[in-house]
């Protein structure tokens, strides 16, 4: 929620999946719903149907979405900033912008810095010996009040427009087709139909998914495609948005309540090293607005983090020791992502490892790498319904997963939990939707829920405290754990925790009582920084109330019949069903769209068929922007300090690549993701390795699991690759033959799906081929034993998320017979 950019890089539906529907021109680029979110496709279908909508589908491979799109656009994997530039470009070329839209609802029109620049591939500010950036030139020129200086005019040869036509000026169709080996007529095509969209009742939508996040430029893939959004003025507006496409039922839930390594729920991030204190933390996270009569709605971000202080420690987190801010870790080196966390493995700097719902071994960049860190573990704790095969990493299954296990010390714990349909609790879909669900059917044999384990595991940690001590026993010590059974809290009980409550009587400006002590809180306007409030997630305020279980309701009443059902489940946030709504209407506060309208102004209110976002009765003169998360109070085509790499987004050729930065050669890849030495010096070249590789999901199979039920095997039995005709001819491979596929890393022996969907692309003049490489197999479960598709992918990740490089890397193919055993 705070830029387009660090919220589309997480991944999260700006709109719903139903309100695709809606769309006039759908994008599929960097996913592919039909295969992978079949369910979901289906309004894709309707949009095409019933409101005549263009689907547009840009994807290395002919896919299943491809089959009933009106254009298919080849790219060549690791190049969709290239392409979207090139789209920023034309629309700017040809004036197919929504002009009032931009000119109100994004940074357009402020100034930048006069020492901001770019050439030969980097922006100002980079050091070379650290490969990052220092950002000071990355911002805009101040006034003397602290307000961004702005010129609606456009003349300014800095503002933020004129700065990205320069910046994009390089990316003609000839140079698009040249690095991403696109048709131009097939690029122009498309840029043509996102041109439609300009009109104000007019509406494009973006699908995204790991095509795009699973790059070293990854979170700058979605942004690119979030700034051709707010040209059109395609962002809060029905039928528009980005939205990415979670594929798994409760991932979006992960990501919201901080389970990735530097966050903490809600968003809020953990401390760096250099945050020593409590107000050193506060006086960089909150924002004061950079425009007159913004809002900056991070300024309560106090009000977040203490109500979550208050949830973790309870009576212990106090105003004299700073909401218990020492007991906080302070992450030091850019954080404990996969990458470096299995880095430090791997150099033996790591005593155990708890792996909850993750199967690393197949789901982690260069699996030679995984399995030698597990295998210097001192103790592997895996938690999952299923046998995995990070829990059997140390077994010896053949050319599958070759090891010697006498020389493996690691002590393996396996502990059986439950899956969904065992168990009550919520999960969060792609449309932010949090949805109760009910128990089914009791778990099998031993299983017992991860509640019940990882109350079990804080029990034993914390009695262990109690009696040995420890170098900083406060921390758990000191963790609040008032349940009604502390051994397996309910899942109710965790909801209205997340949810929050108030610790104290509320009285208004009379003096009456308006909230009781204890009492469940309506949604996150009513925290405070001062003690007085809990809440786990404050973007979760509001699911679980007074009023009830929020995430229970099944009132699929829809008005207008547009996609929103607002009565169905709850969605964070305070229920809002599209992001930004405000953008929806114009400065008059009338919708662009006339047929479907959002939220409007009616004269005393806005109202309609959303929750506004931001007061109801703030007139459209005084309403701040609709972009309330950003201290200028609009979307950001100009990016500031948020991204690693650039404040535009810029092409970057993949770390593997079959040919160099055409833009500029000295600057091949992202310069400043990081990069360890062992995995730099495991990259390929073209020279040994000349065809690209991109992995990719079946619809039989849900990533590694669904190997384990009988009918998903019995559908796709078997390990395979996708590849071209014109490749399979080149290297003499019919149809089912049998395949060696090598990278630096590892090498894998399958079948070869011999195909008419890929073609080869000419790439800066010369024929590059690509290969497809499904994600399934592996050697636990039902279905014939293959290889981990991540023996061949590079450990490097994307440069702000850290998100691995898993569809864009280099490899040889051979032909080679049926193996022996």
């Amino acid at each position: 929620m705070a830029s387009l950019a660090p919220t589309f890089g997480r991944g999260a539906m700006t709109n719903t999946w139903q309100d695709i529907k809606n769309a006039n021109v759908v994008v599929e680029m960097g996913g592919n719903a039909a295969d992978a979110h079949p369910c979901g496709f289906k309004w894709v279908i309707h949009a095409k149907i019933d409101n005549h909508a263009k689907l547009i589908v840009i994807d290395p491979r002919f896919t299943r979405s491809a089959a009933v799109a009106d254009v298919y656009a080849p790219i060549r994997p690791g190049t969709d900033i290239a392409f979207l530039n090139g789209v920023i470009r034309y629309l700017l070329e040809k004036d197919r912008i929504q002009h009032e839209y931009v000119r109100a609802y994004t940074n357009a029109g402020l100034i930048v810095k006069e020492g901001y620049g770019f050439e030969d591939g980097l922006f100002t500010g980079y050091r070379e010996d650290t490969h990052n950036y220092d950002k000071t030139t990355w911002d805009y020129e101040l006034d003397g009040q602290g307000y961004a200086m702005v010129d609606d005019t456009w003349q300014n040869p800095r503002c933020v427009i004129n700065l990205l036509r320069q910046h994009v000026d390089r990316y003609t169709p000839e140079m698009v087709s040249r690095i991403c080996g696109t048709p131009q007529d097939k690029f122009l095509e498309v840029c043509a139909l996102f041109a439609t969209t300009a009109a104000p009742d007019k509406a494009l939508t973006s699908l995204f998914a790991l095509g795009w996040t699973q790059h070293s430029v990854g979170a700058q893939n979605i942004r690119a495609m979030a700034m051709v959004q707010l040209l059109l003025g395609n962002i809060g507006v029905a039928g528009g948005g980005m939205n990415a496409l979670r594929g798994h039922s409760n991932i979006q839930g992960l990501t919201d309540v901080g389970l990735l390594s530097a966050q903490m729920p809600g968003y809020l991030v953990l401390p760096k090293d250099s945050e020593v204190t409590f107000k050193q933390y506060m006086e960089t996270r909150q924002y004061k607005p950079l425009r007159p009569g913004q809002v900056s709605y991070w300024q309560n971000y106090g009000k977040f983090f203490v109500s979550l202080q208050k949830a973790i420690y309870g009576d212990a987190a106090r105003a004299d020791n700073d909401w218990a801010y020492d007991w906080l870790p302070k992450v030091d080196g850019g954080g404990y992502d996969i990458i470096r966390a299995f880095e430090m493995m791997h150099n033996g700097q790591m005593n155990g490892y708890i792996c909850q719902g993750f199967n690393p071994l197949q789901a982690f960049p260069d699996k030679g790498k995984i399995a030698n860190g597990l295998s210097k573990l001192k103790y592997l704790v895996v938690i999952d319904p299923l046998d995995t095969e990070t829990s059997r990493f140390w077994e010896n299954f053949g050319p599958h997963n070759p090891s010697d296990p006498a020389k493996i010390q690691t002590e393996v714990f396996q502990l059986p939990t439950t899956c969904f349909a065992e168990e009550d609790g919520s999960l969060v879909n792609s449309s932010r939707w949090l949805q109760w669900h009910w128990k089914a059917a009791p778990p099998p044999g031993e299983a017992q829920n991860d509640i019940w384990i990882m109350a079990g595991i804080f029990h034993r940690m914390r009695e262990m405290y109690r009696k040995e001590g420890g170098a900083f026993p406060d921390p758990i010590l000191n963790l609040t754990w008032d349940y009604t059974n502390p051994v397996d809290p309910s899942p109710e009980e965790l909801a209205k925790d997340m949810n929050g409550r108030t610790l104290v009587d509320v009285k208004d400006a009379t003096g009456t009582v308006t909230q009781h002590a204890g009492q469940l809180l309506d949604g996150f306007g009513q925290l405070r920084d001062d003690g007085t409030t809990t809440s786990g997630c404050w973007i979760f305020s509001g699911c679980y109330t007074e009023k009830g279980n929020q995430m229970a309701r099944r009132d699929a009443t829809d008005p207008r019949e547009q996609g929103l059902a607002p009565n169905w489940a709850w969605s964070w946030p305070a229920n809002r069903r599209i992001m930004y709504n405000r953008a929806s209407a114009d400065l008059n506060g009338k919708a662009w769209n006339p047929q479907k309208p959002i939220i409007e102004w009616n004269g005393a209110v806005w109202a309609g068929i959303d929750v506004p976002d931001f007061v109801p009765t703030i007139p459209p003169s005084d309403a701040a922007g609709p972009f309330i998360m950003n201290a200028e109070g609009t979307g950001r085509l100009f990016a500031r300090d948020q991204m690693a790499e650039g404040p535009f987004p810029e092409h970057y050729e993949p770390f593997e690549s079959p040919t160099p930065n055409i833009l500029h050669p000295n600057v091949n890849a992202n310069p400043a993701a990081r990069v360890y030495a062992d995995d730099r010096a495991a990259f390929g070249t073209a020279k040994d390795f000349p065809y690209v590789a991109t992995t990719h999901r079946l619809t039989e199979h849900f990533h590694f699991w669904t190997k384990h039920a009988r009918i998903n095997s019995i559908l796709q039995p078997e390990q395979f690759i996708e590849i071209g005709e014109a490749l399979a001819k080149e290297k003499g491979i019919e149809q089912g033959g049998w395949v060696r596929l090598t990278s630096k890393r590892g090498v894998i022996v399958c079948k070869a799906y011999v195909t008419k969907r890929i073609k080869p692309m000419q790439v800066n003049g010369k024929p590059t081929h690509v290969i497809g490489v499904p994600i399934h197999w592996g050697f636990t479960g039902q279905a014939r034993k293959g290889y981990a598709a991540n023996t061949l992918t590079p450990s490097v990740g994307d440069a702000n998320t850290q998100t691995p490089e898993f569809k864009a890397f280099l490899v040889n193919l051979e032909k080679t017979s049926a193996p022996t055993a």
